[in-house]
């Protein structure tokens, strides 16, 4: 369907490889961990880049889930999902992206915003006490799902488990690495 084409393809828009380049120069890819999300850019380009990089990569998210047709009922939750997948593998970076989080949210945003904003502050607090990201994200996902499952519908839920899984199986080398305290 076009509307999920178009989602994906907004996702795949690899604003943290633009930003951190502009700001300092370097490409992303090429230090910390190599990705592209806001986390990584702060390392490269610093929080202003940073905090650009969350804001674009949540709208490629929040944009398409609230954008597309109502019609059918799951198109928006579908939508959110294609945008979430193109950020983490983007076809214009050989399928090589991000985690996903910040699209993540701004998918939420769309979908449950009541829920989107519970596990944003989840990760806010998680990430004042730690200063480890990974450990905010994880919270902040899970967070948003159990809240969601109360106040959004089901294709809403739906679509917010699959972008749960989605940025889960992305952290996974951060799980392996907090489970043997070696997370930075």
């Amino acid at each position: 369907m076009i509307w999920l084409a178009i989602a994906y393809l907004a996702g795949s828009i690899p604003f943290g490889l633009f930003i951190a380049r502009a700001a300092s120069g370097k490409d992303v890819r090429q230090v910390g961990s190599g990705n592209i999300g806001a986390t990584n850019v702060a390392r490269v380009a610093g929080k202003p880049a940073a905090i650009a990089t969350l804001a674009l990569d949540a709208l490629k998210g929040l944009l398409p889930a609230l954008l597309a047709p109502r019609t059918p009922e799951w198109l928006p939750a579908g939508c959110a999902l294609a945008a979430v997948l193109g950020h983490c593998f983007p076809v214009w970076l050989r399928f090589h992206g991000g985690k996903g989080v910040a699209t993540g949210l701004g998918a939420s945003l769309a979908l449950a915003p009541e829920a989107a904003l519970a596990g944003a502050v989840v990760w806010v607090v998680l990430f004042k006490l730690f200063r480890i990201s990974s450990v905010g994200s994880l919270a902040g996902v899970a967070v948003t799902l159990v809240v969601a499952s109360f106040t959004a519908g089901r294709f809403e839920v739906a679509g917010l488990a699959a972008v749960a899984a989605l940025i889960v199986v992305r952290h996974s080398a951060n799980i392996r690495r907090l489970l043997h305290r070696q997370e930075s």
